[in-house]
């Protein structure tokens, strides 16, 4: 199997509260919506992030018992760490929960997480060392703002 991802979809008990959320709070675009089913995102070159209703997820899955998200973190890097502050206040404002407010990280860069409302954790950072190459290779260094 090749080492590519292009889709991750994540079983959600309340859609309609991940649209209100992403779509009307942060301003995101869908890709698709399919109301009482799913909800497509671009969230990068060539990867979509997928929020499925769960009963519809277990359906797919041909399983019951399927719950939402657990132990998984989606990042999302900014140049700076007034970025970063800038981005978790707007988050709470549209609804998510702070769980780490913006501050120095282990890793030697800045960062805060938020738990958006249907229980899916974003780290919002600033790496210095994080970056992308123009053939789209992420190098990550451990780097102090």
């Amino acid at each position: 199997m090749e080492q590519s991802v292009q889709i991750i979809t994540v079983s959600t008990r309340d859609l309609d509260a991940a649209r209100k959320f992403y779509v009307s709070g942060l301003g995101w675009e869908p890709l698709l919506d399919v109301p009482g089913e799913i909800l497509f995102f671009q969230v990068a070159p060539g990867v979509a992030l997928g929020l499925f209703d769960a009963v519809k997820f277990a359906e797919d899955l041909n399983t019951t018992g399927v719950t939402g998200p657990a132990g998984l973190t989606l990042s999302h890097n900014l140049p700076g760490p007034d970025a970063v502050d800038r981005c978790l206040d707007a988050a709470a404002e549209a609804g998510a929960t702070i769980l780490k407010p913006g501050q120095k990280a282990a890793f030697g860069g800045y960062h805060g997480h938020f738990r958006d409302p249907i229980g899916l954790i974003w780290e919002i950072a600033h790496n210095s060392g994080w970056s992308v190459d123009a053939d789209g290779r992420v190098r990550i260094g451990l780097v102090e703002p």
